[in-house]
């Protein structure tokens, strides 16, 4: 998913990560699939998506110890 439909990356601080994401139906739908299977795998992430203009707003955060997870997640949407 990452691969077609990321579009940009920002970090707002450490525990902070925002993806903004093709806006189209499936996308969303493929994102919402994910995040949920990734909630029940990993309690500690909290994922909020909001609509800007034609593009879906994925945020991702979790505890401040949990950083350095969110490092790697930077990561491998970047790949």
């Amino acid at each position: 998913m990452f691969a077609d439909a990321l579009r940009g990356l920002q970090r707002l601080d450490s525990a902070h990560l925002r993806l903004r994401l093709d806006g189209a139906a499936e996308v969303e739908s493929t994102a919402r699939d994910l995040t949920s299977r990734e909630t029940s795998c990993c309690s500690f992430f909290t994922f909020t998506f909001g609509p800007t203009g034609e593009d879906l707003i994925l945020d991702v955060q979790v505890p401040p110890a949990h950083a350095a997870v969110l490092d790697g997640l930077a990561a491998r949407t970047m790949t």
